[in-house]
């Protein structure tokens, strides 16, 4: 069987790598799971007449060098693979990763809607994390992808080897291998800051000067993309700033809190129903308070950061995205509790959400001996939690009923306040009409009085009038009346 044969048939079989070893039938990885092809085992002639005829010069030059080399290799119409060709008990292996021409989107993934705004930032570092196989190289070129397809830019890729091919779109996109089109990552770094480029991918960032260069690319304004073997958003940025001199290391921090936008750690989780695997998905977003963290040093602060964040900044943990996937059916209980980095956290997350979930998976055949005494201590460590999570609620429960008889006493008072006011209001209405009644008697009096005056001024006038046809008396020639 030949080598494209090969390949053909773990491609048909949806495996994710295939194992040439001597003395070993070829091996191939389907679902996370290691598996042997049904045929002889291979010579070690046979391995080499397999995959040293795919080395270059140069490549068979850096193999002899570092018994070791990386190399890129495609099947027309079955898909590309990433080779690692090395050597082990003096003879020749080899393990081929089968990377698909096409090229998923986030929901062929099954990211979390927070991965597609990666594509959108206009400047800055976005690390995407993971053990061997988890699925960082495929999501690096989803994300890639949407931005060719969005953005009139130009994106430069730096590949070790190169691994998806990406065709031009509304972006142009050059992409360069090390050892073919440049001598390392760090010289291909310090060029593609004189080729006008917008994004830089940068495969893996393996050593100082990488790291270094990626962090300065991301400072003068490129949006920048790479990947590093770390399990966790906080081990990340432990493994950068630890790669640096002590005397460094405070520089450091504060250049990584300015640029660093966000930290996607996956692994990849097998199914429940068997159809494969789902990731399971640590999301940082370099919030303010995040940043402080990280120019602090505080980097256990981070997680709870992360945890303290999911509604706001779509942040989220391992063991969050673990619950995620349990809550919705997709991983086994069992499954998740392997694949958590703390499978106590997890434990008591799922104890307050679901408290009989674990009693339910030691009735299907989980239960412990009855002579281990780290069950008993379990169960007392259960009771201890809700016990103070019941004199919380308590707590809470008399802090609202205290303030119910507060409301309610303010309430009582309002009430006499009102009636109180109803009364005075009585009395004023009442003292109303009486002034209105008072008034109006008045008015009458004044009436009567104008009245009763009217009349007297007539019968004056007419007296004056009769007194007018008499004699006139003699007037006085003397005294006050003399006129």
């Amino acid at each position: 069987m030949s080598l494209d044969d090969l390949l053909r048939f773990m491609t048909k079989k949806g495996a994710s790598d295939l194992h040439l070893k001597p003395m070993r039938p070829p091996m191939v990885r389907i679902d996370g799971k290691l598996m042997p092809i049904k045929s002889p085992p291979l010579k070690p002639a046979e391995v080499e007449s397999m995959v040293l005829p795919l080395l270059t010069p140069a490549q068979k030059q850096k193999f002899d060098e570092r018994q070791s080399v990386d190399i890129g290799y495609g099947v027309p119409g079955v898909a590309r693979f990433r080779c690692n060709i090395f050597q082990q008990r003096g003879s020749i292996a080899a393990v081929f990763r089968r990377i698909p021409f096409e090229i998923k989107n986030y929901d062929d993934l099954n990211l979390p809607k927070v991965v597609a705004s990666f594509a959108q930032y206009p400047a800055g570092l976005v690390l995407i994390t993971g053990p061997t196989g988890s699925g960082k190289s495929t999501t690096l070129a989803a994300i890639i992808q949407d931005i060719i397809k969005t953005r009139p830019c130009h994106v430069v890729t730096i590949e070790d080897p190169i691994e998806f091919l990406f065709a031009d779109h509304l972006a142009t996109v050059s992409q360069r291998e090390v050892g073919t089109d440049t001598p390392s990552f760090r010289e291909a770094l310090r060029n593609a800051m004189r080729q006008d480029p917008d994004v830089i991918m940068v495969g893996e960032m393996r050593d100082l000067e990488t790291i270094a260069t990626v962090i300065t690319a991301a400072e003068t304004g490129h949006l920048v993309f790479s990947t590093l073997h770390t399990n966790s958003a906080s081990q990340t940025v432990d493994r950068i700033i630890d790669a640096f001199p002590p005397e460094q290391q405070e520089q450091v921090r504060s250049q990584l809190a300015q640029v660093l936008r966000a930290v996607m750690s996956m692994q990849l989780v097998p199914r429940k129903d068997g159809q494969g695997l789902v990731p399971a998905v640590e999301v940082l977003i370099n919030s303010p308070k995040v940043a402080k963290h990280i120019e602090a040093g505080e980097i256990k602060e981070i997680h709870e950061e992360i945890e303290s964040s999911v509604a706001y900044y779509r942040m989220q943990s391992m063991n969050q995205s673990l619950l995620a996937l349990l809550v919705n059916n997709v991983i086994d209980y069992r499954v998740a509790m392997e694949k958590s980095l703390d499978p106590e956290d997890l434990s008591l997350k799922l104890r307050k959400m679901f408290p009989n979930i674990e009693e339910k998976y030691r009735e299907e055949g989980m239960a412990p001996s009855p002579a281990d005494f780290a069950e008993i201590m379990e169960l007392m460590e259960v009771k201890r939690l809700y016990e103070e999570q019941e004199e919380r609620w308590r707590q809470r429960m008399q802090e609202k009923d205290e303030l119910i008889a507060d409301l309610q006493a303010q309430i009582t008072s309002l009430r006499q306040e009102m009636s109180s006011n109803t009364t005075l209001a009585a009395e004023l209405r009442n003292q109303l009409e009486a002034l209105r009644a008072e008034k109006a008697r008045i008015e009458a009096e004044n009436a009567e009085t104008i009245k009763r005056l009217q009349e007297r001024i007539k019968e004056l006038n007419q007296q004056i009038a009769s007194l007018g046809g008499r004699a006139t008396p003699d007037k006085p020639t003397t005294g006050f009346f003399k006129r």
